[in-house]
């Protein structure tokens, strides 16, 4: 008798949240994450902005996630990471920076699209299974103070919040902290923007204990020459973590670029 109750009143509970979104989705009708138009389901895309969505999948570098052409073993490179190998040791991509994923991100990083942080981390999650699974807790790419406060949030901590009720990964955002101003890269070249991040950021006092013998995840919503990432694992290693994995939301392949 318990049992048949309590099911009853799970059902009515689904139930009852099932009328509440049909409810939600009357009064405010869910647009496409990407252009605002109408939608059939809630965070989701539009049918144009769908086609011009590329996900990344099939053969990729196992160093920083961009597509590559043809058949690839599971350690394999791209040519740029053999060119210039990335201080950390594996790392995955959701998306290609262009079309609907790059407004996306402008929009969620310039928009007060906060909403957008947990149907952004899902695809994180399928994308990213093989580096969760091999990390221990979840870090954030920092902002320095000032353009938090001109922005109010960190996009990359909203991500790692969302991934972690995602996949259950604990998420610390603020673990790593950056201790100067950087200036926008979007113009520079690979050694300009290492030498623009060089030093910038570092371990969090508060934190320093929950780094030693840890392997950690640090989240970025896109990975372009990998100069930010690099300077926050090479602080991570120097407090002792064990291992840095990476997961941008998008990557930037092809040669291209954008107002990051």
């Amino acid at each position: 008798m318990g049992a048949t109750v309590t099911t009853f009143l799970d059902g009515g509970k689904t139930r009852l949240v099932q009328l509440g979104r049909m409810a939600l989705d009357t009064i405010y009708p869910p647009r496409c994450l990407a252009c605002m138009e109408f939608t059939d389901a809630s965070h989701g895309l539009c049918a144009e902005c769908w086609r011009e969505t590329h996900f990344i999948a099939g053969a990729t570098c196992c160093k920083c996630g961009v597509p590559l052409v043809g058949e690839a073993g599971e350690g394999d490179l791209c040519e740029s990471c053999l060119r210039h190998p990335p201080p950390w040791e594996r790392g995955a991509a959701a998306l290609v920076y262009r079309g609907a994923a790059r407004r996306m991100v402008l929009g969620f990083k310039h928009s007060d699209r906060l909403d957008m942080a947990r149907p952004l981390a899902r695809w994180m999650a399928g994308a990213g299974r093989r580096v969760i699974a091999d990390s221990d807790l979840i870090a954030a790419v920092p902002l320095h103070w000032r353009r938090l406060l001109k922005r109010r949030y960190n996009q990359s901590a909203e991500l790692a919040r969302a991934l972690s009720r995602e996949t259950g990964l604990p998420a610390v955002p603020d673990l790593l902290e950056r201790k100067r101003a950087t200036i926008a890269q979007k113009r520079m070249n690979r050694e300009q923007r290492a030498a623009n991040q060089s030093g910038a950021i570092s371990v969090n006092p508060r934190h320093m204990t929950r780094v030693s013998g840890r392997s950690v995840l640090v989240l970025d919503d896109v990975l372009t020459s990998g100069a930010t990432l690099g300077t926050c694992t090479e602080a991570l290693l120097a407090a002792g973590a064990t291992r840095v994995n990476v997961l941008a939301l998008c990557r930037v392949a092809f040669e291209e670029r954008g107002d990051l």
